[in-house]
């Protein structure tokens, strides 16, 4: 006879309930923008991506765009803060970018990895390599960016995530 625990764990490897999942939080959005911005003003932008925009987007920075909607902040002196996510391994993680007003990498947070390892990629000094970072450079991990062991995936989606951005500035931010 199977002990309810027994039980409740052969339920949970044939699919017939949802193993808990992974999630930690390092950083609300209200810490990542003092981090990033600290007290600069900010106001809202409702940024809607048209198809030919994300189309130009993932043209130039050669990643898919896979939402229409931005959610950014404009900062008092041209600069953005822009909430957004990255796929891991399987699961999405949350980042914070800040882009200066001519669409350089400032600063760049780890908000919430949902993934049981590779966590690695919050650390500042593997997320500094993005500092200075525009769309003038395709950035590729193992060439510019360096790999973690471990973490190989979101360390790619991270890179893949900043060229996003900073070519989401070129086409789209810098004319707001």
């Amino acid at each position: 006879m199977l002990k309810a625990g027994s039980l409740a764990k052969v339920a949970v490897l044939l699919g017939l309930v949802q193993a808990p999942l992974y999630a930690e939080t390092f950083l609300t959005v209200e810490q990542a923008r003092q981090a990033l911005w600290a007290d600069m003003s900010m106001v809202s932008a409702d940024v809607v991506l048209s198809k030919a925009q994300m189309k130009a987007i993932a043209k130039a920075s050669n990643v898919r765009v896979s939402r229409n909607h931005l959610k950014a902040w404009k900062t008092a002196d041209g600069g953005w803060f822009i909430i957004d996510q990255v796929v891991g391994k399987h699961e999405m993680i949350d980042m914070a970018v800040a882009l200066d007003a001519a669409g350089k990498v400032k600063g760049i947070e780890v908000l919430t990895y949902r993934e049981t390892y590779g966590d690695e990629v919050k650390h500042p000094k593997w997320l500094a390599q993005f500092l200075g970072r525009g769309k003038e450079e395709y950035l590729q991990l193992d060439k510019q960016i360096k790999n973690i062991s471990g973490a190989t995936l979101s360390c790619r989606h991270i890179t893949d995530g900043v060229n996003r951005w900073t070519h989401t500035w070129d086409q789209v931010l810098r004319h707001i």
